[in-house]
């Protein structure tokens, strides 16, 4: 097979891990518990289904093709929840809708990158970015975070050379869960302005920040546009993986370029998942607050029952918004132990292998644990299989 830019990158984790449960029987009294997957496994709400069937049966436009940096109401509504979110003063023309947060990072990426320039990424890395960064022919320079899961900006500064176009940051962070601290946020953010490169922070999780205020004040950085590229999704607020609604938010010239990646690309975002998206700005700021305290009570009661695995052995090294990453204490690596537990425990999850640089043993005791679908019954029963689990 000739070389392809697909064939610079792996396969995509999450389907890969799929095929781990293929042929394998679950019980009704012990069914799978899937903690691979960062998504919402409910649909969005009874109301805001409605809102998007009247949007398909009454607007014409729904199944037009519309702007290529999407819909003017919902760049101007999604301008003020961030401006009110952050304590900023944007404006419509600094945002771009995308076709999920994903291909917001992709374009980001096509504005600001050569092939063999670039782009810093702590690891364990989110595995999509990698991916892309494979595929565009650029370099994903691995910057290893601390025992607190966070990375550091004198390593950072060490590893910026001339063909570094951007640094890349996940907070809360995919996959370790951590929140970035606001005070390292902004020291990575001087850092990016003082070298002349990007910060691009991808802010998928911010709904479920336990953090009350502006996570941080890059918004509010005279010229922010300049260095800063604010990445989000509406998939996990509004339960609209499916329809794959994404944003960006950066200068209007650079969005002139990034325009020329999205038209090429798709053309458009979706209209009824754009449609859903304003309208769950709109309307359903309450309903999201709930949803994010019924995943921070579940984040506690990750910590509340923990210990039951630490005196087997496991340690807990990042917990916040989706996500707890483990070490695990067999020995093993987690590349053999993940698709095991599925056969031993029915339990679904990613080795940390797949977060990390090929070869690097560190993955190798990691996992990723995705909670936010299981309830409370849901957590205890896995803590009851991981603790009974003797390899």
């Amino acid at each position: 097979m000739i070389p392809t830019r697909t064939n610079a990158t792996f396969p995509p984790p999450v389907m890969e891990a799929r095929r781990w449960i293929e042929g394998v029987t679950f019980s009704e009294a012990r069914p799978l518990i899937n903690v691979s997957q960062a998504a919402p496994v409910d649909p969005p709400p009874p109301a805001l289904r409605q809102a998007m069937a009247d949007a398909a049966l009454m607007r014409d436009d729904a199944h037009l093709y519309g702007p290529v940096l999407g819909m003017p109401a919902l760049r101007a509504a999604l301008s003020a929840q961030i401006n009110g979110h952050y304590g900023a003063e944007t404006q419509a023309e600094h945002i771009a809708i995308t076709s999920g947060c994903n291909q917001a990072f992709a374009a980001a990426i096509a504005s600001l990158c050569n092939e063999d320039d670039e782009v810093i990424l702590p690891t364990p890395w989110y595995f999509n970015h990698k991916m892309w960064l494979d595929m565009a022919g650029v370099t994903a320079v691995p910057l290893a975070v601390g025992d607190d899961m966070l990375p550091d900006v004198d390593s950072a500064r060490a590893a910026i050379t001339d063909r570094t176009r951007a640094i890349a940051l996940v907070t809360p962070n995919n996959p370790a869960g951590v929140e970035y601290p606001s005070d390292l946020v902004l020291a990575f953010y001087e850092l990016a302005r003082a070298h002349g490169v990007a910060l691009i922070v991808d802010e998928t999780y911010r709904d479920f920040d336990s953090r009350s205020g502006p996570p941080h004040p890059l918004l509010q950085q005279p010229g922010w546009e300049e260095t800063f590229i604010h990445l989000y999704s509406f998939s996990k607020a509004y339960r609209l993986t499916g329809h794959r609604v994404g944003a960006l938010a950066s200068s209007p010239a650079r969005l002139a370029e990034i325009e020329k990646f999205l038209d090429t690309v798709a053309i458009c975002p979706g209209q009824i998942g754009q449609y859903a998206a304003l309208w769950g700005v709109e309307n359903l700021s309450q309903w999201v607050a709930g949803e994010r305290d019924e995943i921070l009570a579940r984040r506690a009661a990750i910590t509340e029952g923990f210990p039951r695995l630490a005196d087997k052995g496991w340690s807990l090294l990042g917990l916040g918004a989706y996500f707890a990453y483990v070490t695990h204490p067999f020995d093993m690596s987690s590349a053999d132990l993940a698709p095991l537990l599925v056969r031993e425990a029915g339990i679904l999850c990613l080795p940390g292998t797949m977060f990390w640089p090929q070869g690097d043993p560190r993955g190798a005791a990691q996992l990723r644990i995705a909670f936010a679908n299981l309830d409370a019954a849901g957590i205890d029963a896995f803590y009851t299989r991981l603790s009974a689990l003797a390899l």
